[in-house]
């Protein structure tokens, strides 16, 4: 069972006992992303994903484990590995795993909320509209993050994200 992922560079051969999770497709890029995947018994393994390296969370709560890359959001199941599910292209440049197991992903403009599957995402209002979305930490139940309004590209905001509440707040405003 997966209890931890991270972002490697390509890892030697043999370094680590290594599963190819790709997609047939006219569109896939030449980029690779290599996870190093820690298990609960400390075994490590290594996953090559198709697509530039974006981010990686792992919900213990959930049993899942998602993978950003620039051409697919992998979903895989924590308890094997396995591939569960798949979309491709996506427009998300952010993912991040609330305190309560939900992963939170976000494009330049919105944010969804995935509780059991990528295929069911819900929407998550914000007071503004938003632009250049950029996450940066966890505070407790709430996540800060920046943005710029949308078509008001002067004004630079401090927001954050109540995981609790499901509901996203100005902090601050520049």
């Amino acid at each position: 069972m997966i209890i931890e992922a991270e972002i490697i560079s390509q890892p030697y051969s043999g370094e680590y006992t290594e599963r190819i999770y790709d997609n047939e497709s006219a569109w896939n890029s030449q980029s690779w992303t290599f996870i190093k995947f820690t298990n609960d018994d400390y075994s490590e393994w290594c996953g090559q994903f198709r697509g530039f390296p974006r981010q990686v969370g792992v919900s213990k709560f959930r049993d899942i484990v998602l993978v950003l890359t620039s051409d697919y959001l992998f979903q895989l199941d924590r308890k094997t590995g396995d591939l569960k599910e798949l979309e491709d292209q996506p427009q998300y440049q952010n993912l991040t795993t609330t305190p309560n197991g939900d992963f939170i992903l976000a494009d330049y403009y919105n944010f969804e909320k995935v509780t059991t599957s990528i295929k069911q995402r819900e929407p998550i209002e914000s007071p503004i509209q938003m632009d250049i979305i950029e996450f940066k930490k966890w505070d407790n139940e709430k996540l800060e993050f920046t943005c710029d309004e949308f078509l008001n590209w002067d004004r630079h905001l401090t927001m954050t994200y109540n995981s609790e509440t499901n509901k996203i707040e100005i902090k601050n405003a520049t």
